[in-house]
């Protein structure tokens, strides 16, 4: 009764300090949970503008020279007269694609999200170690979203010199169209952003260290909490560095000093610039944009490795080996950024030490490679939708990982270096499989965020159609990049030789169009199931981790009255001894039972 009281008490005091107006409640707020499902809504909507640019230059590649009245719609009459896309603003869509796609699809959706959701309710946590702070570097990233997509609309155009914005043409308003206005708002997104994201890091940090619940010591904790802990880290140490060249290159651009620039001529006309370096400005760039990959990846992997234990109904395999892989590429991932820059007129044994730095990060990958697939060996599979994208993921992370260790070696890399290879390289190890990793999340935590279950079936269709399309986009790009097919030319007509590669290019934008077609799949089965999706219970999928002892009904404070105590590591699943083939964490060890993780 007691209890009870005590958990009334408790919800009154909530109400009266926390839950005042919607405005409170719903936009400033900073409660975890909704700034959990702020990110993910903003990065849904970013993701269906990333996604939509993609298709729209994926049109051109395909049916190139070609009319289309959305073109004129989308682009309108000064990119696209008569509905001809003109060739400045395909590279402008190709920069704001992956900048968007990188930063404000993966970031935000895996650590935003999952790293908010997740942390103190995993932990057993009340919330943020600072909530105010959690709720400005929501805001910031808002606004950096914002002026983004702002850019979009200058009138000379959006920056148009790669996602990877190396000067000179990034530093030039005269160099390229896209070089003006556009490149400016592009790096002040870029610079919010990255505070942002300190922010962020910064709290996933203290919270995971400070806030532990009675009992939750490090080797308690599930691998999500390892992903998101570890990725937190490597943001802290490598987003300084983009944020310093940005700076620089604001200067270069607006206040004429020469950081990056060395004696340049245009049209004739010698510029004052001298004395700097534009290979400067790739090391500072690449040392955050290597790390990057794994700062979207690994929160992905640590997704994957909770929904295929639960889904396995087994433990998870090698717990203390996948702890160690992912500190192992967390490291690793700092001191291989010269892969990029092969071919940038580096020492040749230079490239032999990141080739070798390379290479070695395919020992800890293999290792969670190998983890994952010797948890589902024998287990009894579940398998529902976060459990097949993330199988699908362990998939992509494979094919594409075989296809990094040739581009790691420098001899090699040479051949393929800025041809459709690298594209399809990354896209399936970092974009496709970050995705799937965002969609098991999605597929999973969506009864702990929204209180109702996504429909099932409309769960599977979305699968298959996005697997066999990603498959479809990606696979045959890595023969037309071997065939010598180079990136960012918006058209190839020019040349003869790739005339043969012309139906490939067809095939790939049909598997694209197929593919983006069936997001609404997923949009519809996401926004429909909020309303009129069936009621979760507790535990849905009989997991063992803390978030699925809280309260369905959300409260700023995740428990009522005490928060559980934890006695057990997060995958005993199947344990003999046991009635149930779960054993949540909060159950005390029975006389003489075994611990299985050591």
């Amino acid at each position: 009764m007691s209890n009870e009281h005590d958990h009334h008490e408790h919800d009154h005091h909530e109400e009266h300090h926390h839950k005042d107006t919607f405005i409170t409640k719903y936009i400033f707020s900073i409660d975890h949970k909704m700034i959990a499902k702020q990110y993910l809504l903003s990065g849904i909507v970013m993701g269906i503008i990333g996604v939509g640019m993609s298709l729209l230059f994926r049109m051109q590649l395909a049916w190139p020279e070609e009319s289309f009245k959305i073109f004129n719609i989308l682009l309108g009459d000064t990119f696209a007269p008569n509905g001809v896309m003109r060739n400045d603003i395909y590279l402008a869509l190709v920069t704001i694609h992956g900048t968007i796609m990188v930063f404000f699809v993966l970031t935000a959706s895996l650590s935003g999200t999952f790293s908010n959701l997740l942390i103190p309710l995993q932990i057993g946590a009340r919330d943020m170690a600072s909530g105010f702070m959690n709720m400005v570097s929501y805001w910031l990233f808002f606004l950096s979203s914002v002026i983004m997509v702002c850019s979009l609309f200058v009138e000379s155009g959006p920056a148009s010199a790669g996602w990877t914005i190396y000067p000179p043409l990034s530093v030039l308003p005269q160099a390229i169209p896209g070089s003006g206005a556009g490149m400016t708002l592009w790096l002040v997104s870029m610079a919010i952003f990255i505070a942002s994201s300190l922010m962020g890091s910064l709290n996933y940090v203290v919270t995971v260290i400070n806030l532990r619940t009675k009992g939750m010591s490090m080797t308690r904790l599930p691998l999500t909490i390892w992903a998101f802990f570890i990725t937190a880290i490597i943001g802290i140490v490598s987003f300084p560095v983009l944020l310093s060249a940005a700076l620089l290159l604001i200067m270069d651009r607006s206040f004429g000093t020469s950081f990056f620039l060395s004696d340049i001529y245009i049209a004739g006309e010698v510029l004052h610039y001298q004395g700097g370096s534009p290979v400067l400005f790739e090391h500072l760039f690449w040392f955050l944009g290597h790390p990057e990959v794994y700062i979207v990846l690994l929160p992905a992997l640590g997704i994957t490795s909770e929904v295929i234990a639960t889904n396995s109904r087994k433990p998870i395999f090698g717990y203390r080996a996948m702890i160690m892989s992912i500190i192992a590429i967390a490291f690793l991932s700092t001191i291989v950024w010269g892969h990029h820059m092969f071919i940038s007129g580096m020492n040749p044994f230079l490239g032999s030490v990141f080739t070798f730095t390379t290479l070695l990060i395919a020992i800890p990958s293999a290792v969670k490679a190998f983890n994952y697939i010797t948890t589902l060996w024998k287990g009894n599979l579940q398998l529902n939708p976060a459990m097949l994208f993330s199988i699908g993921l362990v998939s992509t992370f494979i094919t594409g990982g075989l296809t990094g260790i040739i581009l790691g070696d420098s001899t090699l890399d040479i051949n393929v270096h800025d041809t459709y290879f690298v594209v399809a390289h990354f896209h399936l190890v970092m974009g496709i499989s970050a995705l799937y990793g965002m969609f098991a999340g999605i597929y999973h935590w969506y009864p702990k965020m929204f209180g109702r279950m996504l429909n099932k079936n409309l769960g599977y269709i979305h699968f298959w159609v996005t697997a066999i399309c990603a498959y479809g986009v990606f696979f045959p790009m890595h023969f037309i990049g071997l065939a010598g097919l180079p990136r960012r030319y918006y058209t190839n007509t020019a040349f003869p030789l790739f005339d043969d590669l012309q139906n490939v290019n067809v095939l790939i934008t049909v598997f694209a169009i197929i593919g983006g077609a069936f997001q609404l799949v997923f949009l519809f089965n996401f926004f429909y199931s909020i309303f009129y999706g069936k009621r979760t219970v507790q535990n849905p999928w009989k997991s063992n981790t803390l978030e699925w002892t809280a309260p369905i009904e959300h409260i700023h404070g995740n428990w009522p009255g005490e928060i559980p105590h934890v006695h057990r590591w997060p995958y005993d699943y199947s344990k003999p001894g046991h009635d149930d083939d779960f054993v949540p964490q909060t159950v005390p060890m029975k006389e003489g039972e075994e611990v299985l993780h050591h």
